[in-house]
């Protein structure tokens, strides 16, 4: 339930309705406070200060209409720009990244200030009564409508100062780094524990070599945005069995295929299969929340679209190189939680999970072959290696390191004809080299 929800809170954050509604909502009730104390107090303002509560019923509704209408106006353009500027990004650096344009705060309460702006207005021009209607002017509430146009009018300074920072290539590529770096901090803690390379799921099947396994399957379409792993635990200790994941967290599945497997050949209910689909949250697109390898994917994407003889950015694809390397190396000294999963020392589920070797292949695999040539971005890899070697003493990682450098030098020699270019890339090489066996 707590998964679901969380799904449900980060669906409703990410929308463009959610928190302009609740400004609207605040906009209203201020506006109907202000109402209330102004027919049921009497303050007497508009004789103890007339040059600023004065104005008649008639100016009354002339300034509110004036700032209702800009601030509805204004609310058009700003969700204009808004398009254009979500536009330009899909079509320059990538689609995945909209969604953080969607999810940004101050994207969603400026558009909020606006339209709460005008609903406020409407709500006092309705009460606005001249004299043969029975008088009766809320200046409080005037004021306030007055003080929020010159609030509407800072918020869209703001709006066009920020949306021209926004849609710059290290701001994007900064944004998605700093909510991947998030996301591994949540989901690997610094102190989790000893890591323990382990076996890949295949591999511990063979400590169950007569067992039976029977196959849930997946009653939607989509790719697997969370699991309540509390509850998966919970479902084979209550039923004294165990759990084999068929697919992991980002993964795409298919309805109707193998979403878990369970350790019986007695088969499962109906009611057993509904309970561990809804330990699933499946959904038409991926979040970095508990998937960190998509935050990387973001960032893959950027770079790709870069190395694109249309765009041919090479700059951009460096900086994506940089801020990957940022992230792994906040994974390289943390321990990544192992597949086996055990409740009172009992195997319970064999998860499906990523590790080191994965997300470092996931940010630089497609990078080094889509960077032929391109002496810049090569040499960055090589560099952006040697900082993560720093960082990790684990045998196993430090080799992971050590084939991809080989990769990317032999990328190099393929690709380069420049032999000057050639031995920067072998003296980056060798830097590298050294780290690798300092730190063993």
């Amino acid at each position: 339930m707590i998964t679901k929800l969380r799904h449900v809170w980060n669906e409703t954050r990410s929308s463009f309705w959610f928190v302009p509604g609740v400004i609207v909502l605040a906009a209203v009730g201020l506006a109907t406070v202000l109402i209330m104390i102004d027919a049921n107090v009497e303050l007497n303002v508009e004789k103890k200060w007339p040059l600023l509560f004065g104005a008649g019923a008639a100016g009354s509704r002339g300034l509110l209409t004036a700032v209702a209408s800009s601030m509805i106006t204004v609310a058009g353009v700003v969700f204009s720009i808004t398009i254009v500027a979500l536009s330009l990004t899909s079509s320059q650096y990538t689609s995945r990244v909209l969604r953080n344009f969607m999810r940004d705060r101050n994207n969603q309460v400026v558009l909020g200030v606006f339209v709460g702006i005008f609903a406020y207005c409407l709500v006092v021009l309705r009460v606005i009564r001249g004299g043969d209607e029975g008088a009766f002017v809320p200046s409080l509430a005037v004021l306030g409508g007055l003080i929020l146009a010159f609030v509407g009018i800072g918020y869209l300074i703001f709006f066009i100062h920020y949306i021209s920072m926004s849609i710059q290539s290290s701001s994007i590529i900064a944004a998605a780094a700093e909510e991947t770096i998030a996301a591994v901090d949540k989901l690997f803690p610094q102190g989790m524990g000893e890591d323990v390379e382990e076996a890949a799921v295949g591999d511990l099947e063979v400590l169950l070599p007569n067992q039976a396994w029977f196959a849930v399957t997946a009653h939607k379409t989509g790719y697997i945005q969370s699991i309540d792993g509390d509850s998966l635990l919970k479902f084979a200790r209550d039923r004294d069995t165990i759990l084999r994941m068929e697919c992991g967290i980002g993964e795409f599945i298919v309805q109707g295929t193998a979403l878990i497997s369970v350790a019986t050949s007695a088969g499962m209910d109906d009611d057993a299969a509904n309970e561990l689909n809804a330990i699933y949250v499946i959904s038409p697109h991926r979040t970095v929340e508990q998937d960190a390898s998509f935050g990387i994917r973001q960032l893959v994407d950027i770079a790709l679209k870069a190395l694109s003889p249309g765009i041919n950015d090479t700059t951009t694809a460096v900086m994506c190189v940089n801020y990957l390397a940022a992230i792994l190396v906040r994974l390289a000294s943390r321990p990544i939680a192992t597949v086996r999963r055990l409740d009172d020392g009992e195997l319970r589920v064999i998860a499906r999970g990523p590790s080191f070797a994965s997300l470092l292949a996931e940010a630089y695999d497609q990078i080094r072959q889509n960077a032929k040539g391109n002496v810049a971005v090569l040499t960055r890899l090589l560099h952006a290696l040697e900082i993560i070697a720093d960082q990790t003493t684990k045998r196993q990682r430090r080799q992971t390191l050590r084939q991809q450098a080989e990769l990317i030098v032999a990328v190099a020699e393929r690709t380069i004809l420049s032999t000057h270019d050639l031995a920067g890339i072998h003296a980056s090489w060798l830097r590298l080299s050294r780290v690798l066996d300092e730190t063993g």
